[in-house]
């Protein structure tokens, strides 16, 4: 895999994480759920795994309707992926079409949850028309796509 893409997450001006596209071959903006890739988050600042998980759900529900037994348990699950985080940590997803998604914590594997519904609403937080942040899709997708 190689970078495909970078982009800035922003909070009132103020740099919450880097994001980063990464992919073997270049992302079709379409049908990015189909391809293995890996968004990788380095964290510009202190922020609470909890609260990173819940946050997650929220931009989740933005792309679907999830009932509140499935919502309880995709956040259990998120929950024990993501650890808080300091300035310079790194949490990766790695989509795997068909399979689910793997959550790696500064380059370790931290959890797997064998879930493709879960995955591509995940990784639909910033790939997803839907998306709260259309700009940053646009950087991601945008230049994974060579511009198109």
């Amino acid at each position: 895999m190689r970078q495909l893409a970078q982009a800035q997450m922003r909070f009132f001006g103020l740099l919450i994480y880097d994001i980063r596209l990464w992919a073997k071959d270049a992302v079709d903006a379409q049908n990015w759920p189909q391809q293995v890739l890996a968004l990788e988050l380095e964290y510009a600042r202190s922020l609470s795994g909890t609260e990173i998980a819940k946050r997650s759900l929220t931009e989740m529900r933005r792309q679907s309707e999830i009932g509140s037994e499935q919502a309880q348990r995709w956040l259990a699950e998120m929950e024990a992926a993501f650890p808080d985080v300091k300035a310079g940590d790194r949490i990766s997803g790695l989509n795997e079409p068909g399979a689910g998604i793997n959550f790696f914590v500064n380059g370790r594997l931290q959890r797997s949850i064998k879930d493709p519904v879960f995955s591509r609403l995940f990784m639909g937080i910033w790939l997803a028309p839907q998306t709260s942040e259309p700009k940053l899709r646009k950087q991601l997708l945008g230049s994974a796509a060579g511009g198109a």
